[in-house]
């Protein structure tokens, strides 16, 4: 069917004043042919992660043979692909070698230039049209799933041969539509934006750490 073959869904309890009350035990189903999986606790969520990467054919060794990771989102979300690839370029919590990373949303220059030019939803696109080489992967993050220059980013990175691995809230909107079946979304199933960004920053974390891990071999 329409839309991406796997689908990761953190489920988060919330309490009366609106914050995490328990923090991401795991449920796999299958919802219309796509694989779902509800992680509740750090362990769980790593592992999923880990089920993830493998089902992309994209491991941690990808990075060290000359592929690199774009990373994109607006507003909170571009702070997080920021954080991501400030982590990737530096470290998590081991010692490892750095790891090639690019975020797409910290040349005002080159975004300005381009929305000027052009059209900011092309801000992205543009530059992964530039920067992007088959089997590198496209860190895409949104609250809504609809944002135009992310959906546009994601078309450019199917366009060069790049894996994409969607981070959403809500229902996953147009993003999940637009991916592949050799996609990965992780969707936070929540309507309210702030408790969508604390969740997907839990599951960048947990992403680092898990490739801490598989660096090391611990």
């Amino acid at each position: 069917g329409k839309g991406s073959g796997f689908v990761f869904s953190a489920s988060f309890g919330i309490d009366t004043t609106g914050t995490m009350e328990k923090g991401l035990s795991t449920v796999r189903t299958t919802c219309r042919g796509k694989h779902v999986l509800v992680v509740d606790d750090h362990c769980a969520c790593r592992a999923t992660l880990s089920t993830m990467l493998e089902a992309m054919g994209c491991r941690t060794h990808c990075l060290l043979s000359g592929k690199k990771v774009l990373s994109c989102g607006n507003g909170g979300s571009a702070s997080q692909a920021q954080h991501f690839s400030s982590i990737m370029l530096n470290r998590y919590e081991m010692e490892r070698p750095s790891l090639p990373a690019i975020t797409l949303t910290s040349d005002t220059s080159t975004l300005t230039a381009i929305a000027n030019d052009f059209n900011y939803d092309l801000i992205f696109s543009k530059q992964i049209q530039a920067l992007g080489q088959s089997e590198d992967i496209l860190f895409a993050i949104s609250t809504s799933g609809n944002s135009a220059n992310l959906i546009n980013a994601i078309d450019a990175a199917h366009d060069r041969g790049l894996h994409v691995i969607a981070l959403t809230g809500k229902n996953g909107g147009e993003t999940a539509a637009r991916l592949k079946p050799d996609d990965v979304e992780i969707r936070i199933p929540s309507d309210s934006t702030p408790r969508i960004q604390e969740a997907q920053l839990l599951v960048i974390h947990c992403l680092c750490d898990l490739i801490d891990h598989q660096l090391t071999g611990q």
